[in-house]
């Protein structure tokens, strides 16, 4: 099974931007839906993005809807984080493919400080 490989996460202070980043091998990558969670300490993972194959159709958890933005291409997907709060800290793993099939990546800290 292809895992996706996540990058760009990071400190930050609060109110500021990242960008993380998602590839995995093109033919894997290109035909699947690709989603973003996060888990914060003690918490459940949730999903807080998706992005279908062509790009066309997002989601969004309500609590990140116009501060967090999703894109992609045909290997990679980037979730573009801006004005933080410190309760986005959390390891954020980006899944390829949205059923139960979908594949990990090992996950990237995002820690915004305040």
């Amino acid at each position: 099974q292809v895992q996706p490989v996540e990058s760009g996460g990071g400190l930050v202070q609060a109110g500021g931007s990242l960008r993380l980043s998602c590839t995995a091998p093109e033919n894997e990558f290109r035909s699947n839906h690709i989603g973003w969670y996060r888990q914060a300490p003690d918490k459940a993972r949730e999903m807080i993005a998706t992005i279908s194959t062509g790009g066309i159709t997002t989601y969004f958890l309500d609590s990140v809807k116009g501060r967090f933005t999703i894109s992609r291409d045909n290997t990679m997907a980037y979730l573009q984080m801006s004005s933080l709060k410190c309760e986005d800290t959390a390891v954020y793993y980006c899944r390829l493919g949205l059923n139960q099939f979908g594949s990990w990546g090992q996950g990237t800290q995002v820690t915004v400080s305040s």
